[in-house]
């Protein structure tokens, strides 16, 4: 018997990285899975975003979990995408029980001045506005089931408090926190719980790539702003984030709503 036996999660950017091993370890905890990312490069990112084939690898792993998987190709910046995604696991399920909304994107910057454009509005319209529509398309049908249920958004450390380098990132994140906040009050009374995660550095494509490191190199002082946590380990493991989310969305963490969890190896201590 898994905490989650029976319940239906809804992930978005679940193509790799977090979303994926999210998506395995409920799985693991017995929920089936409904997820969605992209399939082609958001040009302000200088490094690989989705491609094709990272959602067939994610129904591929979740399925050797006996679980099912229904994988779309979608963009949380577009509306009809999101209402897609939660009529997809309203009609292949018939209830929507937790939400995980996890796509994101990073991109970096030496100042605030000298940001373009284009980084800014990918960035808010992907990291914030994503959420939101997310959101507003799956939360009426958590409702509906009238019994409870779970929104994990995922933040970052710069969500609680400046990062130098990422100006355009942490307003994202910061503005997470009280998209979070506004609908934990909201939704308390019918028992639904929403948090935020607020991880360090992650051992995902959005980090293990060509250009994250050389740019951490490259700029010395912004580079060591970011990493460097009182614990020993640069970047923590994808399944150290998804243990805490399978946390918040069990039953053991019926309790918990309204709060910024750090998943920081003591980087706030810093």
């Amino acid at each position: 018997m898994g905490q989650l036996d029976g319940k239906v999660a809804v992930i978005t950017g679940g193509g790799r990285g977090q979303g994926r091993s999210h998506a395995i370890r409920l799985a693991r905890e017995g929920a089936d899975i409904v997820t969605c990312d992209i399939t082609e490069q958001v040009g302000s990112v200088p490094f690989d975003t989705g491609r094709p084939g990272d959602l067939e690898e994610t129904v591929a792993q979740v399925e050797k979990l006996d679980r099912r998987c229904i994988a779309l190709e979608g963009d949380v910046r577009r509306t009809a995408d999101m209402a897609r995604l939660a009529d997809t696991a309203m009609g292949e399920f018939g209830r929507i029980d937790i939400l995980l909304a996890n796509a994101g994107i990073l991109s970096l910057s030496e100042n605030t001045w000298e940001l373009t454009d284009e980084a800014w509005d990918d960035m808010i319209d992907i990291n914030l506005t994503g959420v939101f529509k997310a959101c507003r398309a799956v939360v009426p049908h958590i409702r509906a089931g009238g019994d409870g249920g779970s929104i994990v958004i995922t933040s970052s450390i710069a969500g609680l408090r400046g990062v130098a380098g990422c100006t355009h990132y942490t307003a994202a994140k910061t503005g997470i926190v009280g998209l979070m906040r506004t609908l934990a009050k909201e939704l308390a009374p019918e028992s639904i719980r929403v948090n935020t995660i607020h991880p360090t550095g992650v051992a995902s494509p959005m980090s293990n790539n060509d250009f994250f490191p050389q740019w951490l190199t490259e700029h010395e002082e912004l580079g060591n702003a970011m990493r460097f946590n009182p614990m020993p380990v640069d970047a923590l493991p994808e399944a150290d984030v998804s243990e805490v989310v399978a946390f918040l969305c069990s039953d053991a963490g019926k309790w918990i709503t309204g709060t910024t969890v750090p998943i920081d190896a003591g980087f706030m201590l810093k």
